[in-house]
């Protein structure tokens, strides 16, 4: 046997190399992830180096000091240290550009993004056109900015001909622009298929009743009226004379077991009688987003969607409609949030900002909207190497301003 002193020096010995080697897998996960390494990455990265699973408890408390090391160091630091380490980091092949998309076939790609007319594009927006616009531009095929303008309440009418010109900016004018309340015959055609196929009902109940019917996994009243009853209530709402704002909802009939009460019996359309920037008062019956989402993407044959993952829920929806019209859902895939620390992302307080003089306007530069970054200097291509440099990841992450503006400008060289 070994004397004790032996083994303390080969133990000493190991573990010096081990806390380099986490080190250096730290600093790379920095490196490629604007100054910040966390933990998950770190243990992935080890797993090369043999790491098990077994294993991870015990090695937890060197990556912490390792990342509380590292994540103080400025980015050029960080840069400077692995340049030293990353001979103890497995080598990778490098993935150039998005991962293939799944069942893709060579010019018949069709995607979409679909913003809001609330205010103009920002980074979160361009961050979203960004797979969608790629993964287009790689297979051949459309790619569709459908304006969603259904809701007349929650319109900034100077935001079509923005949304239009930054879309055009950052895709080369290979878009195609469409605005939802110009498709409003559509919609209609939709909600009367679903009635006659006894998949959509209209309900009159007091929202408060119905909420609690829902909640017990009951039906109410109105679910169980025949189709030829809910085209005769249909038509009601439709009527300029028939049911006010607020006296019934067209809603899919879902299983009332769901898990989800969110899924039990959702509304497609409603009332409401603000008048539209575009339309005016053209039209009473507002189709919500599932209703007018899932029509879109029928009708235009979308084949691959990107979207934030807060949209989960929203797509099982749609699946349940393109179900009952015998329609094959698109493939979906989902992509995190970049929450800002230090940056306004919500267009309504930025108007709000604007309206009290804290900003110059939309192109101020100290706002995150297509129109300030495009007069700051920044070019397309920039944002499009950021997201491919992210992928299709589903994690939400927190970052600052100044460590997202760093990797921008590298990009943008």
């Amino acid at each position: 046997m070994f004397p004790n002193i032996y083994i303390r020096i080969f133990l000493n010995f190991f573990m010096s190399i081990n806390k380099k080697t986490i080190k250096a897998y730290a600093l790379k996960n920095a490196v490629e992830h604007s100054g910040k390494a966390a933990a998950g990455s770190v243990v992935k990265g080890l797993f090369k180096e043999g790491l098990k699973k077994s294993g991870i408890k015990k090695i937890i408390p060197e990556i912490n000091q390792a990342l509380k090391e590292v994540n103080k160091l400025s980015s050029e630091e960080q840069k400077k240290e692995f340049d030293e380490l990353q001979k103890l980091v497995g080598k990778r092949k490098i993935r150039k550009g998005l991962p293939a998309l799944p069942g893709a076939k060579k010019g018949k790609v069709v995607m979409r993004f679909s913003p809001s007319p609330s205010g103009p594009l920002h980074i979160g927006h361009i961050l979203t056109i960004g797979p969608n616009f790629l993964y287009v531009k790689k297979y051949g095929g459309k790619f569709y900015i459908r304006i969603e303008d259904t809701n007349p309440g929650n319109i900034y009418a100077p935001a079509y001909k923005m949304i239009e010109q930054e879309s055009k900016w950052l895709c080369g004018n290979k878009v195609r622009i469409v605005i939802q309340s110009e498709r409003m015959p559509i919609y209609y055609n939709y909600a009367k298929k679903l009635i006659n196929k006894n998949a959509a009902y209209v309900c009159t109940c007091e929202p408060e009743k119905f909420r609690q019917l829902i909640l017990e996994k009951k039906p109410c009243p109105c679910r169980n009226l025949d189709v030829k009853e809910n085209l005769k209530r249909w038509k009601k709402m439709l009527d300029k004379k028939g049911y006010e704002e607020g006296e019934a909802v067209l809603r899919f009939k879902s299983d009332l077991q769901n898990k989800n009460p969110a899924m039990r019996d959702f509304p497609l359309a409603r009332i409401n009688l603000t008048p539209h920037p575009l339309q005016k008062k053209k039209y009473r019956v507002w189709p919500l987003m599932n209703l007018a989402v899932t029509a879109d993407d029928i009708e235009m044959k979308i084949t691959h969607m990107i979207r934030g993952k807060e949209h989960r829920d929203n797509s099982e929806r749609q699946k349940m409609i393109y179900k009952v019209l015998g329609k094959k859902y698109p493939w979906a895939g989902y992509i995190g949030r970049l929450h800002f620390k230090d940056l306004p992302v919500s267009a309504s307080k930025m108007k709000q900002g604007i309206k009290e003089g804290k900003y110059k306007g939309w192109d101020d530069s100290r706002l995150p909207t297509a129109i300030s970054l495009k007069k700051q200097g920044y070019k397309p291509e920039a944002f499009w190497r950021f997201v491919e440099q992210r992928g299709l990841n589903e994690v939400d992450k927190v970052i600052d301003k100044k460590d997202f503006f760093e990797v921008l400008d590298r990009f943008n060289k």
